[in-house]
Protein backbone atom coordinates (compact mmCIF):
# COMPACT_ATOMS: atom_id res chain seq x y z
CA UNK A 1 0.00 0.00 0.00
CA UNK A 2 2.79 2.54 0.57
CA UNK A 3 4.13 2.01 -2.55
CA UNK A 4 0.49 2.12 -4.24
CA UNK A 5 0.72 5.89 -2.29
CA UNK A 6 3.72 6.98 -4.40
CA UNK A 7 1.98 6.82 -7.72
CA UNK A 8 -1.29 8.99 -8.99
CA UNK A 9 -3.92 5.96 -9.24
CA UNK A 10 -3.23 5.94 -12.58
CA UNK A 11 -0.14 3.84 -12.25
CA UNK A 12 -1.88 1.44 -9.41
CA UNK A 13 -1.32 -1.57 -11.80
CA UNK A 14 2.20 -1.21 -13.01
CA UNK A 15 2.79 -0.61 -9.35
CA UNK A 16 0.97 -3.83 -8.45
CA UNK A 17 3.36 -5.68 -10.97
CA UNK A 18 6.41 -4.07 -9.69
CA UNK A 19 5.93 -4.09 -5.69
CA UNK A 20 5.55 -8.32 -6.11
CA UNK A 21 8.81 -8.62 -7.43
CA UNK A 22 10.27 -6.69 -4.27
CA UNK A 23 11.54 -8.76 -1.80
CA UNK A 24 10.01 -8.64 1.73
CA UNK A 25 11.55 -5.47 3.13
CA UNK A 26 13.54 -5.44 6.56
CA UNK A 27 12.08 -2.31 7.79
CA UNK A 28 8.99 -0.57 6.42
CA UNK A 29 9.32 2.70 4.04
CA UNK A 30 10.17 5.21 6.12
CA UNK A 31 8.48 9.07 6.59
CA UNK A 32 6.63 9.49 3.43
CA UNK A 33 6.63 13.31 2.02
CA UNK A 34 3.59 14.61 0.59
CA UNK A 35 3.24 16.31 -2.68
CA UNK A 36 1.00 16.72 -5.85
CA UNK A 37 1.80 15.10 -9.49
CA UNK A 38 -1.33 16.64 -11.72
CA UNK A 39 -3.57 17.44 -9.09
CA UNK A 40 -3.18 14.71 -7.52
CA UNK A 41 -1.71 13.95 -3.36
CA UNK A 42 0.96 11.15 -3.51
CA UNK A 43 3.30 10.28 -0.48
CA UNK A 44 6.84 8.91 -1.64
CA UNK A 45 8.67 7.05 1.18
CA UNK A 46 11.89 8.56 2.02
CA UNK A 47 13.38 4.82 2.16
CA UNK A 48 12.44 1.92 1.26
CA UNK A 49 14.63 -1.18 2.40
CA UNK A 50 13.87 -4.04 -0.49
CA UNK A 51 16.64 -5.58 -1.81
CA UNK A 52 16.64 -5.36 -5.38
CA UNK A 53 14.74 -8.30 -7.25
CA UNK A 54 16.53 -10.54 -9.04
CA UNK A 55 17.11 -9.80 -12.58
CA UNK A 56 15.39 -12.22 -14.12
CA UNK A 57 12.27 -10.58 -12.42
CA UNK A 58 12.16 -7.75 -13.45
CA UNK A 59 12.89 -8.49 -17.93
CA UNK A 60 9.39 -8.78 -18.67
CA UNK A 61 8.64 -5.15 -16.82
CA UNK A 62 7.08 -2.75 -19.32
CA UNK A 63 8.45 0.47 -20.17
CA UNK A 64 5.96 2.30 -17.51
CA UNK A 65 6.64 -0.40 -14.99
CA UNK A 66 10.68 0.12 -14.96
CA UNK A 67 9.94 3.72 -14.49
CA UNK A 68 8.11 3.25 -11.53
CA UNK A 69 10.85 0.83 -10.28
CA UNK A 70 13.53 3.05 -10.81
CA UNK A 71 11.39 5.51 -8.70
CA UNK A 72 11.00 3.28 -5.62
CA UNK A 73 14.92 2.19 -5.88
CA UNK A 74 15.64 5.77 -5.98
CA UNK A 75 14.19 5.86 -2.35
CA UNK A 76 16.21 2.84 -1.13
CA UNK A 77 18.74 3.08 1.80
CA UNK A 78 21.69 2.58 0.12
CA UNK A 79 23.11 5.54 -1.69
CA UNK A 80 24.67 3.52 -4.47
CA UNK A 81 21.48 2.05 -5.30
CA UNK A 82 20.05 5.11 -5.16
CA UNK A 83 22.41 6.00 -7.95
CA UNK A 84 22.01 3.47 -10.07
CA UNK A 85 17.99 4.08 -10.52
CA UNK A 86 18.15 7.99 -10.69
CA UNK A 87 20.66 7.68 -13.64
CA UNK A 88 17.51 5.54 -15.23
CA UNK A 89 14.90 8.22 -14.81
CA UNK A 90 16.45 11.88 -14.82
CA UNK A 91 16.00 12.44 -18.11
CA UNK A 92 12.62 11.40 -18.64
CA UNK A 93 10.08 14.56 -18.59
CA UNK A 94 7.05 12.14 -16.44
CA UNK A 95 5.48 14.55 -13.70
CA UNK A 96 5.08 11.75 -11.44
CA UNK A 97 8.70 10.61 -11.84
CA UNK A 98 9.80 14.35 -11.00
CA UNK A 99 9.54 14.29 -7.25
CA UNK A 100 11.87 10.90 -7.40
CA UNK A 101 14.37 13.26 -9.20
CA UNK A 102 14.08 16.48 -7.22
CA UNK A 103 14.20 14.66 -3.42
CA UNK A 104 17.19 13.57 -4.44
CA UNK A 105 19.00 17.06 -5.29
CA UNK A 106 18.46 18.09 -1.35
CA UNK A 107 20.01 15.04 -0.08
CA UNK A 108 23.74 14.61 0.70
CA UNK A 109 25.09 12.69 -1.84
CA UNK A 110 26.90 15.21 -4.32
CA UNK A 111 27.68 12.21 -6.68
CA UNK A 112 24.23 11.84 -7.07
CA UNK A 113 23.55 15.59 -7.60
CA UNK A 114 26.26 15.14 -10.37
CA UNK A 115 24.65 12.52 -12.20
CA UNK A 116 21.03 15.13 -12.00
CA UNK A 117 23.24 17.51 -13.31
CA UNK A 118 24.19 15.70 -15.97
CA UNK A 119 20.73 14.70 -16.42
CA UNK A 120 18.88 17.69 -16.16
CA UNK A 121 20.36 18.85 -19.68
CA UNK A 122 17.52 20.74 -20.99
CA UNK A 123 16.18 22.69 -17.61
CA UNK A 124 17.63 25.86 -18.51
CA UNK A 125 15.89 26.18 -21.83
CA UNK A 126 12.29 27.39 -21.62
CA UNK A 127 9.55 25.29 -23.86
CA UNK A 128 11.60 21.91 -23.40
CA UNK A 129 9.58 19.30 -21.84
CA UNK A 130 12.03 18.67 -18.90
CA UNK A 131 11.77 22.93 -18.05
CA UNK A 132 8.26 22.67 -18.62
CA UNK A 133 7.29 19.40 -16.58
CA UNK A 134 9.78 20.40 -13.60
CA UNK A 135 8.52 24.03 -13.84
CA UNK A 136 5.02 22.87 -13.49
CA UNK A 137 5.12 20.40 -10.86
CA UNK A 138 7.46 22.67 -8.56
CA UNK A 139 5.53 25.85 -9.20
CA UNK A 140 2.62 23.44 -7.59
CA UNK A 141 4.52 22.38 -4.70
CA UNK A 142 6.33 25.46 -3.64
CA UNK A 143 6.83 24.18 0.53
CA UNK A 144 8.55 21.07 -1.73
CA UNK A 145 10.93 23.13 -3.40
CA UNK A 146 11.71 25.58 -0.58
CA UNK A 147 12.55 22.75 1.59
CA UNK A 148 15.16 21.41 -0.83
CA UNK A 149 16.57 24.37 -1.45
CA UNK A 150 17.12 24.88 2.39
CA UNK A 151 18.41 21.26 2.28
CA UNK A 152 21.01 22.03 -0.31
CA UNK A 153 22.19 25.10 1.47
CA UNK A 154 22.50 23.06 5.15
CA UNK A 155 24.64 20.32 3.49
CA UNK A 156 26.67 22.57 1.48
CA UNK A 157 27.58 24.15 4.67
CA UNK A 158 28.09 21.16 6.65
CA UNK A 159 29.86 18.79 4.16
CA UNK A 160 31.05 20.74 1.12
CA UNK A 161 32.06 24.37 1.86
CA UNK A 162 35.46 23.03 2.14
CA UNK A 163 35.63 21.73 -1.55
CA UNK A 164 33.11 24.02 -3.67
CA UNK A 165 32.09 27.68 -3.31
CA UNK A 166 28.37 27.89 -2.51
CA UNK A 167 27.71 28.94 -6.26
CA UNK A 168 29.81 25.92 -7.70
CA UNK A 169 28.19 23.66 -5.23
CA UNK A 170 25.92 20.92 -7.44
CA UNK A 171 23.38 20.99 -5.68
CA UNK A 172 22.85 24.79 -5.59
CA UNK A 173 23.34 24.98 -9.42
CA UNK A 174 20.73 22.51 -9.69
CA UNK A 175 18.20 23.76 -7.16
CA UNK A 176 18.46 27.83 -8.79
CA UNK A 177 17.63 25.80 -12.46
CA UNK A 178 14.35 24.30 -10.41
CA UNK A 179 13.63 27.76 -9.04
CA UNK A 180 13.84 29.21 -11.84
CA UNK A 181 12.17 27.12 -13.97
CA UNK A 182 9.07 27.24 -11.13
CA UNK A 183 8.92 30.89 -11.77
CA UNK A 184 8.60 30.54 -15.25
CA UNK A 185 5.69 28.21 -15.28
CA UNK A 186 4.03 30.35 -13.04
CA UNK A 187 4.56 33.60 -14.84
CA UNK A 188 2.54 31.70 -17.26
CA UNK A 189 0.06 31.02 -15.58
CA UNK A 190 0.98 28.07 -13.32
CA UNK A 191 0.72 27.98 -9.80
CA UNK A 192 2.70 30.72 -7.26
CA UNK A 193 6.66 29.65 -7.19
CA UNK A 194 9.53 30.00 -5.01
CA UNK A 195 10.26 33.99 -5.52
Amino acid sequence: MAFAAAFPRFLADDVLVVASTMPPHRLAPAFPFPVRVAGEGVAIPERVYNDEPDAALTASFSARQQTVFHCLYSRHHDGRVRQRHVEQIVALAEPWVVPFVVRLVGEYVAEIQRVIWDGLVDIDIPGTAQHDVYGAFLAANPAFLQRTRQQVASYWDCYYRNRWPRKYYPGTVIVESLCDAARHSADRGGPAAVR
